[in-house]
């Protein structure tokens, strides 16, 4: 077991981040070439940067987007979004791996925050899933990913969470260990593959997506013949 508990922090670690970020990095490129097509196509080339600012921000954080009905859900699924990327990457021991693996750190959070931000995510992670499997508007939209990765994110949360606490972790600790950082490394392979990888690329996709509205001559018409609706008025 512990043999199995040291490649998963050492070689399956390296070679998961290894993967995420040459998977980050060809959306990236990916982005970039369609941001220079639609620019190069857009009748407008001034890139209305406010504008790309203004709305990341307000979906980022979409509080005056919704009504009453969603705004617990829209609160859920912030605390939900900010408690997975903050308490990994501020975690001391996390921290600490990689300065030993890399030779630099950053400073890191409170152990009492990090405790109550796992059990945020733990407890948002759930109302999410809940909302998808039990919500019939909810179920009409969703795919399969979408029920596992919160379920996949919250692997290495229940995880570490008791491997931090032994008194109440009711299995040994290399095994725990082991589900631990083994599912970390699937979360780390699954970013540029699923919708986890909307939370580096989400300012770079709502420029291109800005700019894709800066319709070139004729653009309408062109829009209207795709549609099948040439000719119809508006």
């Amino acid at each position: 077991m512990h043999q199995w508990l040291e490649w998963a922090r050492g070689p399956g670690f390296r070679f998961s981040l290894a993967l995420m970020l040459l998977g980050i990095l060809r959306l990236v490129a990916l982005n970039i070439l369609g941001l220079l097509a639609v620019t190069r196509a857009a009748r407008d080339k001034k890139v209305p940067m406010k504008t790309v600012v203004r709305d990341t921000a307000q979906w980022l954080f979409p509080f005056n987007r919704v009504g009453n009905r969603q705004l617990f859900f829209t609160v859920t699924s912030v605390l939900f979004h900010v408690c997975v990327i903050v308490v990994p990457l501020f975690l001391g021991a996390h921290i600490l791996l990689w300065e030993r693996g890399f030779g630099f750190g950053w400073v890191a959070m409170d152990q009492g925050w990090a405790d109550t931000m796992t059990l945020i995510a733990i407890a948002t992670a759930v109302v999410l899933l809940s909302r998808r499997l039990f919500t019939r508007q909810a179920r009409s939209l969703n795919r399969v990913q979408d029920y596992l990765l919160p379920i996949l994110i919250a692997a290495p949360l229940v995880s570490g969470y008791l491997a931090m606490h032994p008194a109440i972790n009711p299995f040994r600790y290399d095994p725990t260990m082991l589900v631990h950082v083994l599912s970390g490394n699937l979360v780390l392979i699954a970013i540029p593959f699923s919708k986890l990888s909307h939370a580096v690329l989400f300012p770079v996709s709502q420029l291109v997506s800005e700019m894709g509205w800066h319709l070139g001559p004729n653009s309408g018409t062109a829009v209207a013949m795709a549609l099948s609706k040439d000719g119809e008025p508006i």
